[in-house]
């Protein structure tokens, strides 16, 4: 998580979600920051016993190398949501590069009312492609969406209409969703995807556009799929930076490197008494539910 001029790292279980480890930079980080990140991580581990089974990171190219030094032949996921992420957002910008040839087709008319008949059709036809237009840019979401309803495939039929590279891109996003489908194994998936990828190399627009489809960090993110306990997301770090984003609204001196620190630490200890608590305030209700 970047705050500021600091960068913050953080080990989250997944399970239990709760903070193992964090450390706050007051730089950018590099490989050599991760790897001290994380050996300082299995020396608490190894004191306890315990070994790490997988991990689930980023797309950050920061992370492979020191994974596979410190902590071995380990399952390494790549985020799931990270990378529909960036294939949903290379999609919409194909929807805006076709929304902008389509008004660069606009006929360009002069002032006043259409006098002619060839000035008319002008009329309509600039008509008919600003509508088609707005309804691209009202209903782009569509082309992106994980489950369209019967109605939003009609309107995609809609949008559409004399368009096959729209077509083929929803298309292409509905197979991009079936490879993380959790009934079917890795190497099932890494077959779709090795079909998906011939498939769009032949188009040189869409492949240009869709180049996240060739990247490795795609394959990494199917490695969930052989693993039931393996998370396909980083949510568990991200739920922890969501709720760390919330506090500083608040509390508006977690600003510097020392604040920071002892704002996690702070969280950390309270995760650590959460359950204890729980069990009070389960108690007093008992206890005063019998008072009544």
């Amino acid at each position: 998580m970047y705050d500021g001029p600091y960068c913050v790292l953080s080990i989250v279980d997944n399970r239990a979600f709760k903070r193992l480890v964090y450390e706050v930079l007051d730089h950018d980080p590099e490989h050599e920051d991760i790897r001290r990140f994380f050996r300082r991580f299995r020396e608490k581990l190894d004191a306890r016993g315990l070994k790490v089974q997988g991990i689930t990171t980023d797309a950050s190219p920061l992370y492979p190398g020191p994974v596979a030094e410190v902590f071995g032949l380990v399952a390494h996921q790549v985020c799931e949501f990270h990378i529909i992420a960036e294939l949903t957002k290379a999609v919409v910008k194909a929807v805006a590069k076709t929304r902008k040839a389509l008004k660069g087709r606009m006929p360009a008319l002069g002032r006043g009312r259409p006098g002619t008949p060839a000035q008319r059709r002008a009329a309509r036809r600039k008509k008919r492609l600003q509508k088609q237009v707005t309804d691209l840019f009202e209903h782009r979401h569509l082309f992106v969406k994980h489950h369209p309803t019967p109605s939003d495939r009609r309107a995609l039929v809609r949008l559409s209409r004399g368009q096959p590279r729209l077509r083929g891109l929803r298309s292409i996003m509905d197979e991009v969703y079936r490879l993380f489908d959790r009934r079917c194994r890795t190497e099932t998936a890494l077959g779709k995807l090795a079909r998906l990828r011939r498939r769009v190399r032949p188009f040189k627009t869409v492949g240009k556009t869709l180049q996240k489809i060739f990247s490795p960090n795609l394959e990494k993110a199917l490695t969930f799929l052989d693993d039931a306990l393996l998370p396909a997301t980083s949510n568990a770090v991200e739920r922890g930076n969501r709720r760390h984003r919330k506090m500083q609204k608040t509390v508006y001196r977690v600003r510097t490197q020392e604040r920071i620190q002892g704002r996690i630490a702070l969280d950390m200890q309270r995760d650590a008494q959460g359950e204890g608590r729980q069990q009070t305030i389960g108690m007093l209700h008992e206890a005063r539910a019998v008072a009544s």
